[in-house]
């Protein structure tokens, strides 16, 4: 029989943390370090595996450009056209070239989140057997694993597959619901969001607002990524419930302009919903994307420019107007033309992942789709005066209307967390490559383009006894 490898690291890395001290108990700080003899006997003890979990997310994970969550974003992010990214780590990403079942993306993007589920399943299979844990604080570890395994569900979901609509009996990713030395068999798309949602959904329900820290997940912020998951299901009024919840309803009261030009290196940001902390002591170094690529003003990689056809969109008074001719290269055709310093790069720079402006957007999408074009003008025009004193607001209607909310989401979350490829795919849309784009035409993405996915790893196919070659007919 094969074992499920990718279960087993999860399993061993779970099995073999060191001991936890008291102090540890008393204040939960972020680890891979605790005693499987006191995790489930106390709420402390749940919690201290809480941390290392999200620890864990956030940690080095394989190579620089196979981190921990920041890198599925950053992979996603060069995939578009906006970014451009010089010949360093994630350059067969941007080149539409990372798919292969040998090469390193696919397995990456399968072993981390199964590794990140295993763990989730752990503390929620521990929780819900503990006869020390209280119902209340059972509800609330429950709820924390539930949040963190549908969403990286989410992410095999986006990562193997096409878009929902249209797919859903498509073979997907399996879906473990405890810990396991055996490889599942494939499951369907549909089934596998399902789950997603049914997970996220109990999280939402079950959390509050209270939470350790912002690198963890509490209401809001399950509820900001359930409504990027019916955004993708095309579950509109679904979406703009999640979002408002996300965001508290009032857009005005969360924004601020200042923080756009602070360098998004804070978790204490305050439009960031939830986010990662790095520390100096715990740094991915320069395994940090965006940071480590976007900076060209300390000692980093500087690999990441900016698309001309991008900059044009940027009025001079947008603070989201964030490029220069850092090089001085006086030729718009050369894709060292625009840099940006939307970014800081400091070992300790934390990772933002989900924000408010980001569902005020979703928001406004949702009240589009749902034939409420006045209220989606509303929505995005608060947002664009509070981005540029000299906005003006528009009067498109119908598909104008969505393209420029979809625009609209480009301008306000560039390099961030790939939304130009993740609003294309789950609209069918194409990425063509134009302006200045470094590999030309050749590299982009047609309409549902295969190559808004990626095959399943050849080591999974090795070690699964239900999964075979086959898996990969037509990927």
């Amino acid at each position: 029989m094969k074992l499920n490898k990718f279960y087993i690291l999860g399993l061993v890395g779970l099995l073999s943390l060191a001991s936890c001290s008291e102090e540890f108990l008393d204040e939960p700080k972020p680890t891979d370090s605790v005693s499987s003899e006191v995790v489930f006997t106390s709420l402390e003890g749940a919690e201290s595996l809480l941390s290392g979990i999200h620890r864990n997310m956030r940690a080095q994970f394989t190579a620089t450009d196979a981190a921990g969550v920041n890198s599925l974003y950053y992979a996603r992010t060069v995939k578009g056209n906006d970014i451009i990214q010089a010949p360093t780590w994630f350059l067969f990403d941007y080149a539409n070239d990372n798919r292969e079942p040998t090469y390193r993306r696919p397995t990456f993007s399968w072993q981390f989140p199964y590794y990140i589920i295993n763990q989730a399943n752990s503390l929620i299979n521990g929780v819900e057997a503990s006869e020390e844990i209280s119902a209340e604080d059972k509800l609330y570890l429950v709820g924390q694993g539930r949040a963190i395994r549908g969403y990286m569900y989410f992410q095999l979901a986006l990562e193997f597959n096409p878009t929902f609509v249209g797919n859903e009996t498509s073979a997907a990713p399996p879906v473990y619901l405890e810990t396991s030395l055996d490889g599942l068999p494939m499951t369907t798309l549909e089934t596998l969001y399902a789950q997603i949602i049914d997970d996220l959904t109990f999280a939402v329900n079950n959390l509050t607002a209270a939470r350790l820290g912002k690198s963890y997940l509490n209401q809001a912020a399950a509820a900001g990524i359930l409504s990027r998951v019916y955004l993708t299901t095309q579950n509109w009024s679904g979406a703009q419930a999640m979002a408002t919840l996300a965001y508290g309803g009032s857009p005005s009261a969360v924004l601020n302009a200042a923080s756009y030009g602070a360098g998004f290196a804070d978790l204490n940001n305050p439009e960031w919903i939830w986010g990662y902390a790095q520390y100096d002591d715990q740094s991915n170094y320069y395994w940090g994307a965006p940071h480590a690529h976007a900076d060209h003003f300390v000692l980093s990689y500087a690999a990441t420019f900016f698309n001309n056809d991008f900059v044009e969109l940027f009025s001079p008074s947008d603070v989201r107007n964030t490029f220069l001719d850092g090089y001085g290269v006086g030729d718009i055709t050369s894709y060292r033309k625009w840099i940006s310093t939307k970014f800081t790069f400091e070992f300790s720079s934390d990772f933002g992942v989900l924000r408010t402006a980001e569902m005020i957007l979703t928001h406004a999408e949702a009240l589009y789709q749902q034939g409420d074009e006045a209220g989606a003008h509303d929505l995005l025009f608060t947002l664009q005066s509070n981005r540029d004193s000299q906005a003006v607001k528009s009067s498109n209607t119908g598909g104008d209307l969505l393209d420029e909310i979809l625009v609209e989401r480009r301008k306000e979350l560039y390099a961030e967390i790939g939304v130009e490829w993740f609003d294309a795919k789950r609209y069918g849309r194409a990425i063509p490559r134009t302006g200045n784009s470094r590999v030309g035409g050749t590299a982009g993405l047609t309409a549902n383009d295969n190559r808004f996915f990626l095959k399943i790893p050849q080591s999974e196919i090795d070690a699964n006894d239900n999964i075979d070659e086959s898996v990969n007919s037509g990927r």
